[in-house]
């Protein structure tokens, strides 16, 4: 489309007037008021001048408005014809006394050939504000949705670390610096079809000496690869397509899918202490990091109960596959050639999991919500004893888990009490896990029969007593013997304090330092354990529940914590 100048300068000389803005956002937003201030401008000419003298101007003027596309159409051949006669002779007598106050107007403007009645003057706006949406569209396009956006949240913190260890010993770590990065992806190729993904990487500071000892293996298990400072790698965190529709067969049930690596980490409630969006799970009993899939059903409408929705979760946690050429038995020195990728019949069968989330009623304010799955194939560490002592030689098959979660939340206590009992938030959570041990196994928690373990959790957030944007909160979690969990990737550097046999303590204050965009932390956490093995694995090696009572004088006393404490502070920038 041809345009005339004056709109390209326009339009032009606001976006450069825009480049000073904060955000491409607040850019957008100086181009929508611009045009806001445009289409005032026109509904203040119409409506001072009477509609019949409008129409009589905009007889006089369609000569100088034909290249409209607005009123292209509408202009026949005749009528241009005497327009033009009748501009011309307009133009040879501009003090003519029978011209419009309008078009006198217009005369006083050097950058105009022709004088212009309001008529004109709100075409040619009309026709500005319809090349400036063109043009905000065209920007809104290569910026947001049809371009892969990338965000930034980077964090620094420093940890003070401090135990004390069942036969009374102390250790710990002054300061831990760490750096946390997660580079988000975003892309959203339709309304129904979308991708996101993040890249990140946990890094102790100054790890990369070349020196590995101070970190075990296990630092890298699947589970946990993104969760806890190591390096520098950048590893993939999650990367999932994400497709959505507003019916199911034709009936009123909304539906999306899912599949890729699955946002699985700082789930429901957990996210209000770690100042995040919640993921899919209920934290209580699991936060790790999997792939797999997911599909959910909103049956809110269909049922008439606010907020009712039914989500079913798959994922896979280990995969038994040979490698692709060859591997080496390290006992033996001697390499273990077999198919590519085929099901290696040495190690242990996939670990697999699928459950169910049901959330009955959620209002806004008032959420009920439950959770159950069951994880097969679970893992320990294969000990063997020698005159040397024990000697890890791999990982064993144990059995299976069912886990089931329930939890309340209040988003807002009463109704307008006060804006600060408004802007509170309460929840308190229930969890249960009961063992499936394998027959002829290690057994399950120091068990061959099946466990039942139990877990509570309250909390309560609440607005900042010294500012507007923060967030304070306090927490407290007890497990019993025999609780089990999978939160092996919550972000605390002294273990899971949901995973506790024993009670946990937490308070942490959120500020904001620029606006949502720089943001400061400081957050204890407390662990008191009852009993050994709250961040072991599921089988009688390292889960078995040992009284930390009974091993004060020990061998194991040196090994076994007693109480944990984490005191954290850190900046976070996102963006």
């Amino acid at each position: 489309m041809n345009r005339p100048l004056l709109i390209s300068l326009a339009t032009a000389s606001l976006l450069l007037s825009s480049l000073n803005a904060d955000t491409m956002y607040e850019r957008f937003q100086a181009m929508e008021k611009e045009m806001k201030s445009l289409k005032s401008e026109i509904a203040t000419l119409k409506n001072e001048q009477p509609a019949a003298q409008i129409a009589d101007e905009e007889d006089e003027d369609k000569a100088q408005t034909a290249l409209s596309k607005d009123d292209d159409e509408d202009e026949s051949v005749t009528d241009s014809d005497d327009d033009e006669k009748e501009s011309a002779a307009q133009a040879d007598d501009e003090d003519d006394e029978k011209e419009s106050a309008a078009q006198a107007d217009d005369e006083d403007d050097e950058d105009e050939d022709e004088p212009k009645g309001d008529a004109a003057k709100i075409a040619e706006l009309e026709d500005t504000i319809a090349d400036m949406q063109e043009d905000i569209d065209d920007l809104n396009t290569r910026t947001n949705g049809n371009a892969l956006k990338f965000g930034v949240d980077f964090r620094s913190a420093i940890d003070n670390l401090n135990y004390k260890m069942a036969n009374g010993d102390k250790a710990g770590n002054d300061a831990l610096l760490t750096n946390r990065l997660w580079l988000n992806m975003n892309w959203k190729a339709s309304s129904n079809l979308s991708f996101t993904g993040q890249l990140a990487y946990n890094k102790a500071f100054g790890y990369r000496s070349g020196f590995g000892g101070a970190y075990p293996g296990f630092e890298t298990f699947d589970w946990i690869t993104n969760e806890n400072a190591y390096d520098d790698t950048v590893r993939i965190r999650s990367a999932y397509f994400f497709y959505r529709q507003d019916t199911l067969f034709g009936s009123k049930i909304p539906w999306t899918f899912s599949v890729g690596r699955r946002p699985s980490t700082n789930g429901h409630l957990v996210n209000l202490r770690d100042d995040d969006k919640a993921s899919s799970p209920m934290a209580h009993n699991i936060n790790v990091e999997f792939d797999g899939a997911s599909a959910k059903m909103g049956l809110a409408e269909l049922t008439g109960i606010d907020g009712m929705y039914l989500k079913f979760c798959a994922g896979r946690g280990g995969s038994n596959a040979s490698a692709k050429f060859f591997t080496v038995d390290m006992q033996k020195g001697t390499p273990n050639i077999s198919a590519p990728y085929a099901t290696n019949s040495k190690d242990i069968p996939d670990i697999d999991l699928a459950g169910l989330i049901f959330v009955p009623y959620n209002n806004g304010q008032y959420q009920v919500a439950t959770q159950y799955y069951y994880a097969a194939n679970l893992i320990d560490a294969n000990m063997k004893n020698t005159p040397n002592g024990p000697v890890f030689t791999g990982m064993d098959d144990v059995g299976g888990m069912h886990a089931f979660t329930a939890n309340f939340r209040v988003d807002g206590i009463g109704d307008e009490i006060s804006d600060f009992l408004d802007d509170t938030i309460v929840f308190m959570s229930a969890a249960w896990s009961i063992t499936n041990p394998k027959s002829g196994g290690q057994g399950m928690l120091g068990s061959q029969e099946s466990k039942t373990g139990s877990s509570f959790w309250i909390g309560a957030q609440f607005p900042s007593l010294i500012s507007d944007g923060g967030r304070w909160g306090v927490e407290y979690n007890h497990g019993d013997k025999y609780w089990r969990s999978i939160t092996y990737a919550e972000d605390t550097n002294i273990g899971s304090k949901l995973a506790a046999r024993g009670s946990a303590y937490e308070l942490y204050f959120t500020e904001p330092l620029h606006e949502d965009i720089l943001s400061f932390q400081l957050r204890f956490t407390y662990i008191d354990y009852d009993y050994t093995g709250s961040n072991g694995f599921f089988g009688s090696s390292t889960g078995t529940p040992v009284d930390i009572k009974d091993l004060k004088d020990s061998p194991y006393g040196a090994v076994s914590v007693d109480t944990a404490q984490d005191i954290r502070a850190y900046l976070r920038y996102r963006f």
